[in-house]
């Protein structure tokens, strides 16, 4: 089951960066990219946390555990690319009045 979960998730993230690679071919906007792995992250962050919920509701305490801790890790991890700072493109009319 943790390989189709893994499966996905790759799938997933190759379908985003090529979606990005795609509609900014030559000029890649950072913060546009970290504000979608924010985007999916806080996805996974809230889906692991509704697996807990399942499984805790089943009874499975372990595996219920098993899923919040790695939506704990997800929150982390969007704390982290949170943090990073991605100096903001000037637009053209911007540069234009300079």
């Amino acid at each position: 089951m943790t390989q189709l979960h893994d499966l996905r998730l790759r799938l997933l993230v190759q379908q985003e960066s090529e979606h990005i690679a795609k509609s900014q071919p030559t000029d890649l906007d950072l913060s546009v990219v970290q504000a979608r792995c924010l985007c999916w992250l806080a996805l996974l962050a809230e889906a692991h946390e509704d697996q807990a919920t399942e499984a805790e509701s089943r009874g499975d305490t372990e595996q219920a555990m098993g899923w919040f801790a790695d939506s704990m890790r997800l929150r982390d991890v969007i704390q982290v690319v949170t943090s990073i700072e991605v100096p903001i493109p000037e637009s053209s009319e911007e540069s234009d009045q300079v």
